[in-house]
């Protein structure tokens, strides 16, 4: 495991040169390249023209069919009846010539009567007889008033009959004719049904109480008046045509449609079908790989930028995660591959058997749920892909789903408390999400499964759940182990009374225990009040002064009811064994294997401050010789992390306050003040990221949970009277 250890470290150190870190997202990148490549890859066919087809071929993407979208456009378009237009006007033009026929005959008696009366009033003086124009006469002045195409058109015996008749008897028949003339043109008239037309009003004016001869010109007045009024209109039946084209939705193959089934012959059709999907041997093309390529570079973007933005105290801690974070991830991607590659079994329910809460849980306990987060939507993806049930470049959402569902589970069951027992709860609550998000996934669509499909489904969610947490549990420890990494849950461990080095203390220095203690309040209340790792001040806290079990009775807590050992030592011995508890405390971490920021705690809690009083005692009984500060000062180093130097003024003030008879609040405040300001003045606090403003906040919360503890208390007087009399 140490030499595994330091491996990572190497790694990790490379990792601080920009090239190195740009190569460890480039293998990232290989890594998903290389896990994708096959399921995106286009499938290629090896089929002739007529040949018989060996399986079930399905579409690998969704491809317009240009050449069955225009079939059917045109289709639509022959489907369009031809438009005609109805032209009403025709009918009233029609009803007006005919009119104005019988008009003219009319007005043709009208001048015949008119001359008569003058003729007969100029011979009645000569004794004259007056003369009626005759037929031929009462025609010619008829037709004089027509135009010639109406008179070439008409026959004699038309012109005949009008001229023979009355003027009432042109009114009756003018009436009858413009009646069926009307009722006959304000029918649609087709080129083809004109006939029929004028044979319709042919009965209806067959009938009539005219004369024979005035009855045939009205009939043949009719007949000529019927004309066609219905007419082809090129420009609507066109926009017509369009629009039924425009309707035509573009046919497309779809997303896994079957093209050809399993020993039908492939005929033209269906050859030009597996061609336009790109599924024959000399097709090619790029574009699948090209998409993988940018969606991979969109998900690698995001990782960087999420490390980019992370908050760590210690830069090297950024590669750290960053390294673990490669490995978990690269660990979930293989995993998903070698399960993705039982789908070629016909086992639709294998891809729910991927653990997917799996680097979600691990991400949360080990580095934060941030990323966490965004490592299951990328996993989900990747998922979806990786699992498209053997149709190259699809995307199978309902295990993308499922991967997203189950890992944000884990994660958030995870939220409240990071004990080891909780990875198992969390694991069941993935599992039962992933039931839910089955019974989603499998009712919306409306689909039909059996009961044994059902159990296969079932048991895969329960299953993946389960391993989820198995393997969280089972790879914790290497991880913390392998890269130093001390997660809540380990602190929480750690924090556990019955640890052996907490009752190592217990029991060997009880003294340095309860100080210990009242230290990790005070830490933890300082360092949540700034922002910092309470947790992690707290257990520090608890192990900070694990080196005084190697002497306990040289310090001043343990020494109850004993003599003050240090009376018979001269002041740099007792400086010396007072120095080496920060070593020692140290040491014995490191043989423990405890986390690096605990040992580092030990070690530094101290910084490189002052032994004043063996300092000032040995100038005192040594005046004349050449004393040198630093053998009274501790090795350090300083303070490298807010907690470390936190906790070491919390060690000074709880040991300063205890050792004050009656401490009131201001006594408090004042010494606390003291304290933090000599640490200052010292540089004991200059090498860790600790603010003027955090330094204020944390003066102000140890004061107050200072006086917390040291409260005034009430003395009962009775309980006073009683413990007195006995």
């Amino acid at each position: 495991m140490e030499k595994l250890q330091q491996h990572f470290i190497r790694i990790r150190k490379l990792l601080d040169i920009s090239f190195f870190r740009i190569l460890f997202f480039i293998v990232l990148g290989l890594v998903l390249y290389t896990a994708m490549y096959t399921n995106v890859k286009p499938e290629k066919l090896d089929v002739d023209l007529f040949s018989v087809a060996e399986k079930t071929i399905r579409s690998p993407g969704t491809v317009e069919d240009k050449k069955s979208t225009e079939r059917k456009r045109a289709e639509a378009r022959n489907q369009v009846q031809p438009v005609y237009t109805l032209k009403n006007e025709y009918a009233q033009n029609r009803v007006d010539l005919i009119s104005s026929i019988f008009n003219a005959a009319s007005e043709v008696n009208d001048e015949i009567s008119e001359n008569m009366k003058e003729s007969e009033e100029e011979t009645a003086e000569d004794h004259l007889p007056t003369s009626e124009p005759s037929t031929a006469e009462k025609i010619t002045m008829l037709t004089g008033k027509l135009t010639p195409t109406v008179t070439k058109d008409l026959s004699n015996q038309v012109f005949t009959a009008l001229v023979q008749a009355s003027n009432d008897e042109l009114s009756i028949a003018k009436d009858l004719t413009v009646t069926a003339i009307n009722n006959v043109m304000t029918k649609r008239i087709p080129a083809d049904e004109v006939e029929n037309a004028k044979k319709s009003l042919e009965e209806e004016l067959k009938y009539t109480a005219l004369n024979d001869h005035l009855r045939m010109a009205a009939i043949e007045l009719g007949r000529y008046a019927v004309i066609q009024n219905e007419f082809y209109d090129p420009t609507a039946t066109e926009e017509l045509r369009q629009k039924a084209a425009e309707s035509v939705e573009p046919v497309k193959i779809l997303q896994g449609q079957v093209i050809v089934e399993e020993g039908e012959l492939i005929d033209q059709e269906i050859y030009r079908q597996l061609k336009l999907v790109g599924l024959l041997q000399n097709e090619k093309t790029y574009k699948p790989f090209i998409g993988l390529i940018i969606l991979i570079v969109i998900m690698l973007s995001a990782i960087y930028y999420n490390f980019y933005l992370m908050k760590s105290s210690l830069p090297e801690k950024k590669q750290t995660y960053l390294l673990l974070f490669g490995l978990i991830f690269i660990l979930s991607i293989f995993l998903m591959k070698i399960i993705s590659l039982l789908q070629f079994y016909n086992y639709p329910w294998i891809g729910y058997l991927f653990p997917a809460a799996l680097a979600g849980m691990l991400l949360k306990i080990l580095i934060d749920e941030k990323l966490a987060i965004l490592t299951s939507v990328i996993l989900s993806l990747c998922g979806s892909i990786l699992f498209n049930e053997g149709v190259s470049g699809t995307l199978n959402f309902s295990v993308g789903f499922y991967i997203l569902f189950s890992s944000l589970a884990g994660i958030l069951y995870l939220s409240n408390q990071n004990r080891r027992s909780r990875i198992l709860q969390a694991g069941l609550f993935a599992a039962m999400v992933n039931l839910m998000t089955l019974l989603a996934v499998m009712f919306l669509p409306n689909g039909h499964f059996s009961g044994i499909e059902y159990g296969y489904y079932f048991i895969a969610a329960l299953v993946s759940g389960l391993i989820s947490a198995v393997l969280t549990i089972g790879l914790l420890p290497f991880f913390e182990a392998s890269f130093g990494i001390l997660s809540t849950m380990r602190l929480i461990e750690l924090s556990n009374p019955n640890h052996p080095l907490l009752r190592k203390i217990l029991m060997e220095a009880p003294g340095t225990y309860h100080h210990s203690v009242m230290v990790a309040n005070l830490a933890e209340s300082a360092c949540e009040a700034i922002g910092a790792n309470g947790l992690l001040a707290r257990v520090g806290s608890y192990y900070h002064d694990i080196g005084k079990t190697k002497r306990p009775h040289f310090f001043i807590e343990n020494q109850m009811n004993q003599d003050n050992p240090h009376d018979r030592l001269t002041p740099d011995k007792s400086a010396s064994i007072i120095i080496a508890h920060a070593v020692d405390g140290a040491n014995i971490l490191r043989k423990y294997q405890m986390p690096k920021e605990i040992v580092d705690i030990a070690e530094q809690h101290h910084g490189t401050s002052l032994l004043q009083f063996f300092y000032h005692k040995e100038l005192q009984m040594n005046p004349h010789s050449k004393i040198k500060e630093e053998d009274f000062r501790y090795p350090g180093p300083k303070a490298q992390s807010k907690e470390c130097a936190v906790i070491g003024i919390a060690d000074s003030v709880e040991a300063a306050v205890r050792s004050i008879p009656n401490p009131t609040p201001e006594l408090i405040e004042s010494l606390v003040k003291k304290i933090i300001a000599d640490r200052i003045q010292d540089g004991q606090l200059n090498e860790c990221d600790l603010t003027m403003k955090e330094i204020e906040t944390v003066s102000y919360t140890l004061c107050e949970t200072l006086k917390g503890i040291f409260h005034s208390r009430i003395e009962y007087p009775e309980l006073t009277k009683k413990v007195k009399q006995a």
